[in-house]
């Protein structure tokens, strides 16, 4: 019997088509993104943040600087996903909890601040690590999704610069991607084919 976690995995589709009448409540967009705040992150940084685009002007705003794609629209909801530049000075309070439950010395979470100081003081390196965890996150979201039947269409394609003036974004915040998500209407390709093994894969 194949394990249920690798069938979404095999199943999962990037959808186009949405059912427009189709809506999520508040509390299903918060288990959407509890479930998406489980994706691994640099020291724990937690450096992301997730925007639900739900209300119909609002979801005209994004559709709008979204090149017009109509899902933005048709979907229940559709997440504008964010990495926030690391501050190591969020980390003390952070891993605080764990530090008090025993798990991490008070010298490492201390080590692991220092540490996110050094890494991320060139600009360049801070923005990569925005983008990583906004990464990680969308598509721990994504198949939330799917595990809740659900489908989900992940896009890059947008006005960054537009998107962060209209949704207000900080000048820490980087727009990294827009994920839109409700119930799948009829007609969405299946997955597409994947590159063989051979031609990504090195074992050494």
């Amino acid at each position: 019997m194949i394990n249920p976690t690798i069938s979404l995995i095999e199943r999962r589709v990037s959808a186009n088509l949405f059912h427009a009448s189709h809506a999520l409540t508040d509390a299903e967009v918060e288990e959407l993104v509890s479930l998406a705040t489980r994706a691994p992150t640099a020291y724990n940084l937690q450096n992301w943040r997730f925007i639900a685009v739900r209300a119909p002007e609002a979801k005209a705003r994004l559709r709008a600087l979204a090149y017009g794609q109509a899902k933005v629209q048709q979907a229940a909801v559709t997440f504008l996903i964010c990495g926030v530049l690391p501050d190591h000075g969020t980390l003390s309070a952070r891993l605080l909890p764990f530090v008090k439950a025993g798990f991490m010395p008070a010298v490492m979470a201390s080590d692991w601040q220092e540490g996110a100081r050094a890494q991320y003081a060139n600009p360049q390196t801070a923005r990569d690590e925005a983008v990583r965890s906004a990464t990680l996150g969308a598509a721990t979201l994504i198949f939330a999704a799917e595990a809740q039947g659900l489908a989900s269409g992940p896009m890059i394609g947008f006005d960054a610069e537009g998107v962060a003036r209209e949704f207000g974004l900080g000048p820490n915040e980087v727009p990294v991607m827009l994920v839109a998500v409700g119930r799948a209407a009829p007609g969405n390709w299946p997955q597409k084919p994947r590159r063989p093994l051979a031609e990504v894969l090195e074992i050494s």
